[in-house]
């Protein structure tokens, strides 16, 4: 809103008191149009930028994997078709088990067996 604000005292005040006069209607409507702009657009640009992470490890978070190998505390997951390092936070876990990815550590996966 502070851009309607800036504006609208640009046409209506320091603009007139350069000595430029810029007609009421046209001002109103520019100053409309940004409002306008606000209350439709604002809305679509939030829902853009709360989209939620797609790719890399954060995407993985709260999926579930394999374990391809023993988890003693560190080994490998498969998620989908991709293979993991991963570590258990709870302890050994066997090759086989489906396990819950919990949180990243750079760039291995932290799980814990699957409740």
């Amino acid at each position: 809103m502070i851009d309607e604000i800036v504006v609208g005292l640009f046409l209506l005040v320091i603009l007139p008191s350069a000595g430029i006069e810029i007609p009421l209607k046209v001002s109103l409507t520019i100053i409309t149009l940004l409002i306008l702009k606000d209350v439709l657009f604002v809305p679509l640009l939030w829902k853009v930028l709360d989209k939620k992470v797609e790719v890399g490890g954060e995407a993985l978070v709260g999926r579930e994997a394999t374990t391809v190998e023993n988890l003693n505390p560190e080994g490998v997951v498969k998620v989908g078709g991709e293979y993991w390092r991963a570590e258990s936070i709870e302890g050994d876990i066997k090759a086989g088990e489906k396990v819950k990815i919990v949180g990243l550590s750079g760039l291995k996966l932290l799980v814990e067996r699957q409740k």
